[in-house]
């Protein structure tokens, strides 16, 4: 019975949906390409496995150079009730066009109904690109 326990709960705790998912930093382009504090709308491809077939997913992130060469990467989804939200230049803010919420460009809230900032992603520069850590 010990035995039969074991093969049971071990097996669940190696199986793959169990595994710890996999660190992967996509390129999102070049640190040169930003303009400061502007963020910059980049589609990101994030494959994975789902069973037997990979999925790929688009993830619009907006890129936002700080200073010469950090970079912050800012999720596009609303925290309000996940729609889209995108750069109007001459507001300098992120809109939602759902239902009027608005972001300044590090994603902090600026006004309207959403709970909380917009979420980022670690991201590094390696040779001139930004990675984004999804």
């Amino acid at each position: 019975m010990g035995g039969t326990l074991g093969v049971v709960l071990g097996g669940a705790v190696l199986s793959p949906g169990a595994a710890r998912r996999a660190e992967r930093w996509l390129s999102a382009g070049k640190v040169s390409d930003l303009m400061p504090d502007t963020p910059t709308a980049v589609m990101l491809r994030v494959a994975r496995q789902d069973g037997y077939a990979q999925v790929v997913e688009r993830r619009t992130v907006f890129l936002v150079r700080t200073g010469d060469s950090a970079v912050t990467a800012i999720d596009s989804t609303c925290t309000h009730l996940g729609c889209r939200v995108s750069w109007n230049a001459d507001a300098k803010e992120l809109k939602c066009p759902c239902h009027g919420g608005r972001y300044d460009s590090s994603g902090a809230v600026k006004g309207g109904p959403p709970p909380a900032p917009l979420a980022t992603f670690d991201t590094k520069i390696s040779d001139g690109d930004v990675l984004v850590r999804m």
